[in-house]
């Protein structure tokens, strides 16, 4: 390795290994964070090439970054407050935001309990379309304004790490007396496929939310519910009509979809949730790069020449 001057070159020009030419080991060059290099991806590969110089070789090599449980799982929110009329049956749901773990399979959130118990809410945490997790609060018995107008308990979120990190967020409750239908948006999912060099200002999309109280009670606002990072700062919401709006370019190569979760409020409080999946439809606006690697060899004058044909990738 030595005598054929070998060396690594990183395909995005960062160096996240040193390779010893003497004991022909590959070592970490700095500390290598998962979540910052790949985010919520299954597998994280860090591919480069070992170049070999003398004769001319390539060897592509892939690195995977195996997770660890060093995040804990986190509320977009630290409190959260639900108007709840007292005419809602048992068995009524009420979303809550999910929380969010930068840690990926088991070491992402695992399960939701209530701390402490208590006899009117449960939490619920499943699978809806196309595995998306969701978490929701459940009626357990009838609520009576007149006993109780008002409660307070934490909703507790754990990953599946060992040991296991937590984290919660304190709810809440307001029992209101009147509005008793809840908005109800016409789809689940939206799904929409949007130009990459589409302009700002552009509608993408137009979501609506019916509910079934007159007044006050029956006006609908729309609202981004929870931080998206990236996501979020590409679009906008008008909040009476439900148009989502272009507000920054978009970029294919940075990201191929965008998934918006939107919340209906009604003037009485109750809300619904809707996710928004963004497909961003790639445009021909990159030309192709050449990454060629340097390399000298000593040549002496008196050498009988032959042709030499190289190739590069």
């Amino acid at each position: 390795l030595s005598a054929r001057r070998a060396r690594l070159v990183s395909e995005d020009g960062r160096q996240h290994f040193r390779f010893d030419r003497a004991s022909g080991r590959l070592v970490v060059a700095d500390r290598l964070d998962r979540e910052q290099l790949c985010g919520q991806a299954d597998i994280c590969t860090l591919p480069f090439e070992l170049l070999l110089a003398d004769p001319l070789q390539f060897f592509r090599v892939e690195v995977t970054v195996e997770d660890i449980n060093d995040h804990s799982p986190v509320f977009p929110a630290e409190q959260v407050t639900f108007k709840i009329p007292e005419t809602s049956d048992p068995g009524s749901r009420f979303p809550l935001e999910v929380a969010r773990d930068f840690d990926v399979g088991s070491n992402s959130v695992q399960a939701y309990s209530i701390a402490p118990e208590n006899e009117y809410f449960s939490v619920s945490y499943q699978s809806g379309i196309r595995g998306k997790k969701y978490v929701e609060l459940v009626l357990e018995k009838p609520l009576d304004r007149e006993e109780q107008a008002e409660m307070d308990f934490s909703v507790i979120a754990v990953d599946g790490g060992s040991p296991p990190r937590s984290g919660t967020t304190q709810i809440h409750i307001t029992v209101l007396d009147a509005n008793d239908n809840s908005p109800v948006f016409t789809q689940e999912e939206y799904d929409v496929q949007v130009l990459e060099n589409a302009p700002e200002g552009s509608v993408i999309l137009s979501v609506l939310a019916t509910d079934k109280d007159t007044g006050s009670n029956g006006e609908i606002s729309y609202y981004f519910s929870e931080g998206m990072g990236q996501s979020n700062s590409a679009f906008e919401i008008d909040s009476i009509t439900g148009e989502i709006i272009l507000s920054n370019p978009l970029d294919f190569e940075a990201a191929q979809t965008h998934e918006l979760s939107l919340r209906a409020t009604d003037g009485g409080g109750l809300s619904a949730i809707c996710k928004v999946l963004v497909e961003v439809l790639d445009v021909n606006d990159n030309a192709p790069e050449l990454l060629v690697s340097s390399f000298s060899s000593p040549l002496a004058e008196n050498c009988v020449c032959r042709t030499v044909q190289s190739s590069f990738l």
